[in-house]
């Protein structure tokens, strides 16, 4: 499949700023940049990301505490995110059995479409870093269900 030159350059941008792709300048009088590692995940496969554009990029840090939950809800877009702190139980028709545990350093991915929700079912509190990639002009989560366009 050909991606349109825009298309390709959000791919390209998001996968920059996602693996912090930073130089060093050239010129030794120049300031280095700072770079502070917040999170860092691991996804046993392949991560693929396709939303339509133009698009809006978030980032997130999500912190639910014990007992707490994000609510049942879909995205228009895709999310990539870190289990920065405490456990992710998280419900959602793409799982065998539908339910799914993360662990701080795991790494989530969620799809567009189906509806999912995310619980704190420990007592401490959780917390996520996310990457939200949005369709502009969409929420980054979808509360009305019937807006959600798929159950898978």
């Amino acid at each position: 499949m050909a991606l349109s030159r825009r298309r390709r350059a959000i791919i390209a941008s998001v996968f920059l700023v996602a693996t912090a792709g930073f130089c060093l300048p050239s010129d030794a009088s120049s300031p280095a940049p700072s770079i502070k590692e917040v999170a860092q995940g691991r996804q046993a496969g392949p991560v693929k990301v396709a939303v339509p554009g133009p698009v809006q990029v978030n980032f997130r840090e999500v912190t639910i505490p014990p007992g707490g939950s994000t609510g049942k809800h879909c995205h228009h877009g895709q999310l990539v995110g870190v289990v920065k702190s405490g456990t992710l139980t998280h419900y959602a028709p793409v799982y065998p059995g539908g339910v799914h545990v993360y662990r701080t350093g795991d790494s989530i991915t969620e799809g567009r479409g189906y509806v999912h929700e995310g619980r704190n079912e420990g007592s401490a509190p959780l917390v996520l870093w996310a990457t939200y990639m949005t369709p502009e002009g969409k929420p980054l989560a979808e509360t009305d269900l019937a807006q959600c366009d798929r159950t898978r």
